[in-house]
């Protein structure tokens, strides 16, 4: 029954989205971050529903002749050199050829992805309705695995949907982290009372689940997180202490066997687990230096005989770090057009903040840079203990902040072009007109 429903729910969505393509945007990221197609059964979890979205808003556009204007930034520009980058080291790779493709087709359908989603972010509402998408995707995860929680003691693990790229504890935690302050924009800018109040809840609940992945990795991102958003904040001291006691109410509650978890941090020598992470990072940058122009091509960390040329002695396994992962998938060309686009990203929050200062209209944008600044703190500090290089949520909210960077740059033009005649007429007040 529920697939049934599924499936008549997806064929609406997908009329909608042939005559409105935004709605086929929307759609695509619904399927792409929550794998919201999993949680049912039979039929529905198997049939392509991503290409069938992407194909039904590529119609949308040639039918609403969308986007009228395509505004091109500079993150759609190295996002699409991106794509033809590590399409050519795939081709040079060193890993079995049909693991490097199916990785470099996952990747490739994001950046497409991300790259239509970005040409149709053109108004205030899309974005503030993408960020509502991005909110729910990973906050249903974050309220159910709270719920979790606390339901039973904080002594299982939360873990993210399954067959998806956060579905791993470590992933998820970094995900629902990511999602908090997101979150907590929505709170900023929501009118009704009962909306802020959910999601209000939703933070503390989401916050516990992070808790509840039992990742110290997570723990760490969540620090982080915490510092970061009380510097974003503007009354310091009651934000301050609403979050030290909610973190303190959030550790208190779990078991001593996450205590004990955590507490390894401080003995990571003794971990075998850390200790492997070291080895696998100390693979892959000999990889890097062996072949800086190229790399190794996608997973090629995941492969013993790789590993076995290049670091013998290692046991070849994940890259648990978004850094090394690039830098040993793709060199150091690559590496650097990848960071130059999360650098991209953070430029853009901190022009956002400074074009709208003083602009009461453009309060929305600058708040959505700063907390998307506190996202993006959580995703590059957890980074350092995951294999997420290739996140398509993190690069939908750069998209987003390039739309709203190009959509506040329009404003400002605009009152600035709309101030100039009345400061010229101003200039002749009180002189006689010009014969």
């Amino acid at each position: 029954m529920r697939d049934a429903v599924f499936i008549l729910l997806m064929g609406l969505l997908l009329l909608m989205a042939m005559g409105r393509p935004f709605v086929g945007v929307l759609l695509w990221s619904w399927i792409s971050f929550m794998n919201v197609h999993r949680l049912s059964w039979g039929m529905a979890t198997t049939l392509p529903w991503a290409v069938l979205t992407f194909g039904a808003t590529l119609v949308g556009c040639i039918v609403a002749r969308e986007p009228r204007r395509l505004q091109v930034t500079a993150m759609m520009v190295m996002l699409a050199v991106f794509a033809v980058a590590v399409t050519l080291t795939s081709l040079v790779a060193l890993n079995v050829p049909g693991v490097v493709w199916h990785k470099w087709d996952r990747t490739f359908k994001v950046i497409i992805g991300v790259l239509l989603t970005a040409a149709l972010l053109t108004e205030r509402w899309r974005i503030h309705a993408l960020v509502w998408l991005m909110v729910i995707a990973l906050g249903y995860f974050g309220v159910r695995g709270g719920v979790f929680t606390l339901t039973t003691g904080g002594g299982f693990m939360v873990l993210g949907p399954p067959d998806s790229t956060i579905f791993d504890r470590n992933h998820i935690a970094v995900a629902l982290l990511f999602s908090i302050p997101l979150m907590n924009w929505l709170r900023m800018h929501s009118r009704h009372p009962i909306i802020r109040l959910g999601l209000v809840a939703a933070m503390v609940l989401t916050l516990f689940g992070a808790i509840g992945t039992q990742s110290r990795g997570a723990l760490i991102a969540m620090a982080a997180v915490a510092l970061m958003l009380w510097l974003r904040t503007p009354r310091k001291i009651v934000s301050g202490m609403a979050i030290v006691l909610a973190v303190l109410a959030v550790v208190s509650f779990m078991p001593q066997s996450w205590v004990d978890r955590m507490t390894t941090i401080e003995t990571f020598e003794e971990d075998r687990s850390a200790m492997g992470r070291l080895q696998v990072w100390e693979a892959a940058w000999k990889i890097a230096a062996a072949r800086p122009l190229t790399g190794g091509g996608f997973r090629a960390v995941y492969s013993q005989d790789v590993v076995n040329v290049y670091a013998p002695g290692i046991t070849a396994r994940a890259t648990h770090n978004i850094y090394l992962e690039v830098l040993h998938e793709h060199g150091f060309l690559v590496f650097g057009l990848w960071s130059a686009m999360i650098g991209t990203a953070i430029f853009y929050t901190l022009r956002i903040v400074a074009m709208a200062r003083d602009r009461p209209d453009l309060r929305w944008a600058s708040d959505l840079a700063r907390m998307s600044q506190v996202s993006m703190v959580a995703y590059l500090v957890g980074g350092l203990f995951l294999s997420l290089a290739y996140w398509d949520v993190f690069w939908t909210l750069m998209a987003v902040l390039g739309a709203t960077h190009a959509i506040v740059r329009r404003e400002v033009r605009a009152a600035r072009t709309a101030a100039a005649p009345a400061a010229a007429l101003g200039g002749w007040r009180g002189q006689p007109l010009p014969t």
